[in-house]
């Protein structure tokens, strides 16, 4: 969240705030003189938030604090930040020449970061096509074994799923440390090779400690990807823009259910033609494409703005000097904190208990853990579901797409209205609202209910908009600075998959097929989630309203004396205020 010295500048319009905040130097003045007779916004764009009128000439450049040469000391980015060279407090740039720009981000970075994130999901979702073909059979296992298993028959039970979501969980924080030190685009395609291998080598399971194992593994590399990403998004967007990539980033999630639907219906019919079962060819054939998009990802993700040359990237990279110096002033214009560590600087360990102390962040963590709880189990349990209802191997798994189609338009639905409404608790209550109706709608259909018709209101429900690109968003903006946004990142996904092991022990093997039980807890944790958001926004706008209280209350002199002598940083600065 950009950081300025008076609040009630927020509420200017940003030409009267740049020709306030600029008062020196030639090219500011020529700044002011482009400003001058502006007309009013006449329209926007989905794709570019911030861009309010039809002059494509007219300035783009964010007013910030580097316009006020008393505030200016106070931000500079530090020495070895990797894009100082093009760190420019005076440059100015215009429309014509962000939003080509921003689109060539796109094409460049965020395209390549979804079909990544594609790949991960094409590797967390086969296991569940893999339950089509009788895989629990064949490995001795029944559903309980997949959900809630025993080792053997007598034994203490141990949590299949549960194993790796805690293997997942526990290596958020550890792959952000590394992640951090070596640079995401070195830690992401490393990840993606080591995670893919353990995901072919599926291909050769014998029995349930074999399958315990792999998910351990795959859980320990898989876990930290999404914030590493998130992180790795964060070096070429702004704050603003971060929302809207995300929600294509789960879109491209969506795309990889819909593909890893296709190649398992593939994949499946080659069973039946060699002395193999299919599912063993989908763990092969999915994880041996994420090993390749890995090494390509290795020679395709530049370390930063300035780092495109090389690699696949060619000798002259994707940028021109003119466009790096727009990335890099648009960026840190945005939110300075962005200059005070560079892409390859350790974070202390220190760091993770002042994260873990940090109550202002607690709203967003309670919430990672409580919003999927109403839909995770009726998605986990899908294709299961609908074999029970009657459908066939092949046909359940091409079932699944409808919801997958529905699921990405209301995200993408969801994601653009929070970032032109800047709203994210009341638009975090949307997808529960959604959820309710189709819950109780399991509950009190009677179990002469045709297969048709159930299909439809688990395909409704599972229609549902997802919360959770805006949520990594709202976590990020909320942090205040790159060290604290690091891993927060990390501990919002932590409690996330917290969330997913409690979810993945709601449907039990005694409450099938109907999971009436089950789909009752989860209508009562609905009801409480539509609470939870509305306490969330209260709570943020009574701290906001309290800070700028005590800031108005304060002479300009008393201002500079606390920008000057203050240790707080990020979320903690007086002049911080929290999005909600």
């Amino acid at each position: 969240m950009p950081i300025t010295l008076d609040t009630s500048l927020e509420k200017k319009d940003p030409a009267v705030l740049a020709r306030e905040l600029s008062k020196s130097g030639s090219e500011k003045d020529s700044y002011d003189k482009a400003l001058e007779g502006q007309e009013a916004p006449k329209k926007r764009t989905w794709w570019h938030k911030e861009y309010n009128g039809e002059d494509l000439d007219s300035i783009a450049t964010k007013p910030s604090v580097y316009d006020d040469p008393e505030l200016a000391k106070f931000y500079q980015p530090r020495s070895d930040w990797e894009n100082i060279e093009r760190f420019d407090p005076g440059a100015r740039w215009t429309w014509r020449e962000e939003k080509p720009l921003v689109r060539k981000i796109d094409w460049y970075i965020a395209l390549w970061a979804c079909i990544m994130f594609m790949a991960l999901e094409i590797d967390r979702t086969n296991l569940s096509n893999a339950l089509t073909d009788n895989f629990l059979e064949d490995l001795n296992m029944i559903t309980n074994d997949y959900n809630y298993g025993n080792v053997s028959p007598k034994n203490s039970s141990t949590d299949v799923e549960t194993i790796f979501k805690i293997s997942f969980a526990c290596a958020e924080i550890p792959s952000q440390l590394i992640s951090k030190r070596l640079g995401p685009d070195r830690w992401i395609p490393m990840q993606m090779m080591l995670w893919s291998i353990v995901g072919l080598a599926q291909f050769w399971l014998t029995n349930r400690t074999t399958f315990l194992l792999t998910r351990a593994l795959l859980g320990v590399l898989q876990g930290g990807f999404i914030p590493d990403l998130v992180l790795y998004l964060s070096y070429f967007y702004k704050t603003s823009e971060l929302a809207i990539r995300l929600g294509w980033f789960w879109t491209a999630c969506a795309l990889g259910d819909i593909v890893a639907s296709f190649f398992s219906y593939g994949l499946l019919h080659i069973g039946s033609l060699t002395p193999y079962a299919g599912w063993r060819w989908i763990f092969l054939v999915e994880g041996a494409f994420t090993f390749v998009i890995g090494v390509l990802s290795w020679f395709l993700m530049p370390a930063g703005p300035t780092q495109t040359k090389g690699g696949l990237r060619g000798k002259n990279g994707w940028f021109s000097e003119r466009e790096e110096i727009i990335m890099v002033n648009r960026i840190i214009r945005d939110d300075p904190s962005k200059g005070t560590m560079h892409n390859r600087q350790a974070i202390d360990l220190k760091l993770i208990w002042k994260c873990l102390t940090d109550y202002d962040l607690w709203p967003v963590y309670i919430i990672g853990i409580m919003f999927q709880i109403p839909y995770t189990p009726p998605r986990q349990y899908l294709t299961l579901s609908l074999k029970q209802l009657g459908f066939g191997t092949f046909n359940s798994n091409l079932l699944t797409i409808p919801s997958i189609v529905g699921g990405m338009i209301t995200l993408n639905a969801q994601t653009w209205f929070s970032t032109r409404t800047n709203e994210r608790s009341l638009t975090g209550l949307i997808p529960q609202i959604w959820t309710l109706p189709f819950l109780i709608s399991l509950l009190i259909l009677p179990t002469s209910t045709d297969s048709w018709t159930m299909f439809g209101v688990i395909t409704g429900l599972l229609s549902h908009p997802s919360a959770h690109a805006v949520q990594v968003a709202w976590c990020s903006g909320n942090s205040g600075n790159v060290a604290l946004r690091t891993i927060s990142s990390a501990l919002y996904n932590v409690f996330v998959q917290i969330s997913a092991i409690a979810s993945s022990n709601i449907y039990r093997e005694d409450d099938k097929p109907r999971y009436l039980r089950g789909n009752r807890q989860l209508m009562i944790v609905n009801v409480a989630n539509i609470l939870l958001y509305a306490l969330v926004k209260v709570y943020y706008m009574t701290r906001n309203k309290r800070r700028e209280k005590l800031w108005n209350s304060w002479t300009d002199e008393q201002r500079q004396e606390y920008l000057e002598t203050t240790s707080d940083s990020g979320n903690k600065m007086v002049n911080f205020r929290f999005i909600h």
